[in-house]
This record gives structure tokens, sequence and C-alpha cells, in this order.
């Protein structure tokens, strides 16, 4: 998925001076954000002073939305330099498409995830004939500098690992959860879980002391750690927690986001992730000059051109902690 901001600011984002190395739970609010004509979505990173979790780096939340009589998601090609975008459903499918020449639909629990390494190009759509509701997440990681040039490749794993307790089901998307390992690629030690809780379970999800967490509600009434997380916020948690304390009101679903604390200083900007403005301004006129990013195929409709970058010059980011 995309980021279609015309007025898309360059941030400075990654280092360690975001980072809470002790337990907290601070609720992020999302910003609506248009997707498209007839999709909007919950940006809940980057967000005002949280930036990153782990290696995620970007955090969308659409849905459900009731998409019977519309089109659905529809959203152009457009470029990706310097991470993996991970689409995940609870509801409804989305057609991939990239300049690799990859058409795959992506239905609920399945995982897409795509590496754009130094450069890609994609697009995302409802099919045309499709299911009424559509809901889901769009998440992107960061890759660290070893690996940001890598080939750009698409994996979908319709089968992905599962970790059970009562009243818990947890689906591993991305890294490691309590043994059970993802197919999916990972660069850096993370965790993307998907979970669902049964009304009324009380139950402890084991975590990693050094990783940084945050949960994204989905669905339905819950409370982590104590603190109700209403469906489109997400709680983000700090470190150095080796459990995680969750309550279930209703059924619901939940997202587990965390990893180790991403160290190096980043600079992300509309649909790229680099390591200075120079990049950025590089990877902008490549994509405008129809070189570098490929080209997809099949996709009714022109892609996507790129906003035009702000004037006033990078400034690097304060430390608050």
């Amino acid at each position: 998925m995309s980021n279609l901001d015309r007025q898309a600011a360059l941030t400075v984002c990654g280092g360690r001076g975001f980072v809470v190395a002790e337990p907290v739970r601070e609720l992020l609010s999302p910003r609506r954000v248009q997707l498209g004509e007839s999709t909007e979505v919950r940006r809940l990173l980057p967000n005002l002073g949280r930036r990153m979790v782990g290696a995620w780096a970007f955090v969308d939340h659409y849905g459900p939305d009731d998409i019977a009589d519309e089109a659905g998601m529809q959203v152009p090609p457009h470029p990706h330099m310097g991470l993996q975008t991970v689409s995940w459903l609870h509801d409804g499918e989305v057609l991939h498409r990239d300049s690799l020449g990859s058409l795959q639909t992506v239905r609920p629990r399945e995982l897409g995830l795509m590496t754009s390494g130094r450069a890609i190009s994609h697009s995302e759509e409802s099919p045309r004939r499709h299911a009424r509701f559509l809901h889901g997440a769009q998440l992107w990681v960061a890759l660290p500098d070893a690996h940001r040039h890598v080939q750009p490749h698409f994996q979908h794993h319709a089968d992905l690992p599962v970790v059970t307790a009562p009243g818990l089901t947890a689906t591993v998307i991305l890294g490691a959860l309590d043994g059970a390992v993802s197919p999916g690629t990972a660069y850096t030690p993370i965790i993307g879980a998907d979970l669902a809780l049964a009304r009324g379970t009380e139950t402890r999800l084991p975590l990693e002391p050094d990783f940084e967490y945050a949960v994204l509600s989905m669905s339905g009434e819950a409370e982590v750690d104590g603190v109700p997380v209403l469906p489109g916020s997400m709680l983000y948690l700090g470190c150095g927690r080796s459990e995680l304390p969750l309550r279930a009101e209703s059924d619901a679903g939940l997202m587990l986001l965390g990893g180790e604390p991403f160290e190096e200083e980043l600079v992300m900007w509309w649909n790229f992730i680099g390591r200075s403005q120079q990049e950025i301004e590089e990877a902008r006129e490549a994509w405008m000059s129809g070189s570098r990013f490929g080209e997809v195929q099949g996709y009714d409709g022109a892609p996507l051109p790129a906003p035009e970058l702000p004037p006033v010059p990078l400034k690097p980011r304060g430390r608050t902690r």
C-alpha cells in the first residue's frame, strides 16, 4: 500500500533517541488519511513522537468497510525502496501486482510480503468480484543498511505457524513468537503476530525483554496490560517486558508488533526509506523519469506521480528521553 499524502514530509526516524528502555503504556491515536477515492485509513506510525517500533516504520489500519457496491481498494502503481511491505487482512481480498511480474490475491490471514530492496513498484486493488467487507492492516518494515539493496522479491504464505493457549490463537506473521517461526524472510530480529482472543479470555503472552513492543487493536474490546485499547488505536509498550497481560471483554483481534530497537537513523519520505535527503531526491527523480523502479503490467490506470519534495532542508531529530 502507498502513502498517498500529496504533502508528504521528510521524516527522520530510527536511532535510539525515541526508544523507551523500560515498560510504558503510551496510547497512540490515529491520524485519518484518505487512500484513493473509497478507502480511509487510520495511520498509527509514523506518529507524533513515535516514529518506529523495532523495525516497524509504518502502520495503517483500515475498515471494516462495506464495499459491496464500490470498487474498494484502488492503489495505482507506485514505487518503494529500502523497506518491506506486509499486507494483512481480516476480511476481503487484495490483488497485488508488481514490476517483477508477480500477480497474487492475498486473502485473510495470509502473508503478502514484498521486499523492495533497491527498487520495486507495485499496485494493490480489490478484485472486480470481491467480498462485501474489507478490513486489514498495511505495514512497512525498514531494511537495515546491510540488506537494503537486496534483489527485490515478493513472497506469499498462505499457511503460517500458530501458537495457542486457552482462548488465544496467535498467528506468527513475521519473525518468531514462543518458538514458532514465520516462513517470511526477515532481516532484523522482529515479531509480527495476529492475536485472536475469545470473550472472557485472560492470558499472558511471552515476550523478549530486549525487544520494543506495541499492540494494534483490530476489532473488539480488549485490555493490554490493563489499558483498554479500542479498534484503530495502538498501545506503545516500550522495552523490558518478559510477558504481556491480555484480557478480552468480547471476541477481539489484536496485532503484536515488536523487535530489537532499530539503531540506524533513517530518512523516510512518501514511499521511500533512505539514509539521506539526497538519496530520497534521487529516488523521486528515478520514479518520475521512468527508470530504476520497473513497470507494473495489467493495472487499469496510470502510475501514481510523486508529490513535490518540501523546499525546507531536513533538520536533525531531537531526543525526548
